[in-house]
């Protein structure tokens, strides 16, 4: 019994350290800290990082990067073919506030970079493929309280729409050219290693270097707008988890809800209150609210749970320590 977990061990670290891994959208909120994880797991040479275009990051200064635009499939292909990938994360997207100001290119690249990817795969180019979608997918029809993995979906914002959209070709892909692609609706995701990347869920990033720098944060949503949320080192260890799942465990192939906490600005201005005591929270709410009006208030993921065995670790004490504790240093 010793022997044969010791050759599993042996066989799994033989596998990551042969495993070539590339990122499109390295540079955004989830990738630069996704990046950095992935490298420890598989070794450096092995994730190639990439964006539209070269910043003065860790990310890219610590490692393998190219300059790619998601939009161009021949970009996509070459680097595929020169650096013999196996798994592609694609990251890169337009977010849901920033989407709404420009949606036609919104459309045009969180659509046209996962038919890219999706084709490569179909060619036998890549084994794996890793797509973010977002409880963006939901609209105001859907059930608000504990959503359910299945249940209507009638998103009202570009952001949204393109996502619901995805998700349904990543199971058309599946289904009729057995392409290994997985996905997880993430929900908002606060960070205290990148700024806000233009998502509704923004505020919770914000407030956080507003409380430190100035005592006081004017929020963009009402007092009581409850939503999803979790913590980035969470919704990393879930993205790596599901990628490191056997296919056979792998069995929703649009995409996964997925969940930690759920607050609102009122609840989380009281959590750093217990560490900022003068803190003070004012709220003027602007277009962004009814985007957050038409998200879920808390999600039922008991199929990612049970599936592929997801578990969070951060609640909004320890997260809200955690960032605190992070961004004074």
């Amino acid at each position: 019994m010793i022997f044969k977990l010791r050759n599993r061990y042996i066989c799994i670290q033989i596998y990551q350290m042969s495993t070539k891994i590339l990122i499109i959208g390295a540079c955004g909120q989830i990738g630069t800290e996704l990046t950095q994880k992935l490298r420890a797991i598989y070794g450096v040479e092995n994730v190639i990082a990439s964006d539209i275009r070269k910043l003065n990051i860790d990310v890219v200064n610590l490692g393998p990067f190219e300059v790619v635009n998601a939009l161009d499939f021949n970009q996509i292909q070459h680097l595929v073919e020169i650096h013999k990938i196996d798994e592609v994360y694609l990251m890169a997207a337009l977010l849901s506030a920033t989407a709404e100001k420009n949606p036609a290119f919104a459309w045009d690249l969180n659509m046209n970079s996962l038919f890219h990817v999706l084709n490569l795969a179909k060619a036998g180019k890549i084994k794996k493929i890793f797509w973010p979608s977002s409880i963006a997918v939901f609209g105001p029809t859907t059930p608000r309280e504990n959503t359910p993995q299945y249940t209507i979906m009638e998103p009202s914002t570009v952001y949204g729409i393109s996502k619901q959209s995805g998700e349904r070709w990543c199971e058309y892909y599946h289904k009729t050219f057995g392409v290994d692609v997985r996905s997880i609706r993430y929900p908002g995701l606060i960070s205290w290693s990148s700024p806000p990347g233009g998502g509704t869920t923004d505020y919770a990033v914000d407030i956080f270097y507003k409380a430190l720098l100035e005592k006081k944060y004017e929020c963009f949503l009402s007092s009581e707008t409850k939503m999803p949320m979790m913590y980035m080192e969470d919704a990393i260890a879930a993205t790596i988890q599901i990628m490191q799942a056997p296919a056979e465990q792998i069995k929703i192939r649009s995409s996964y809800n997925l969940a930690a906490m759920s607050f609102t600005p009122t609840e989380l201005a009281s959590q750093i209150k217990k560490h900022i005591p003068d803190f003070n929270i004012s709220y003027n709410p602007d277009f962004r609210q009814k985007i957050a009006d038409s998200w879920p208030a808390s999600i039922d993921d008991s199929s990612a749970r049970e599936d592929w065995g997801w578990n969070h670790k951060f609640d909004i004490e320890s997260m809200t320590l955690d960032m605190l504790d992070h961004l004074k240093k």
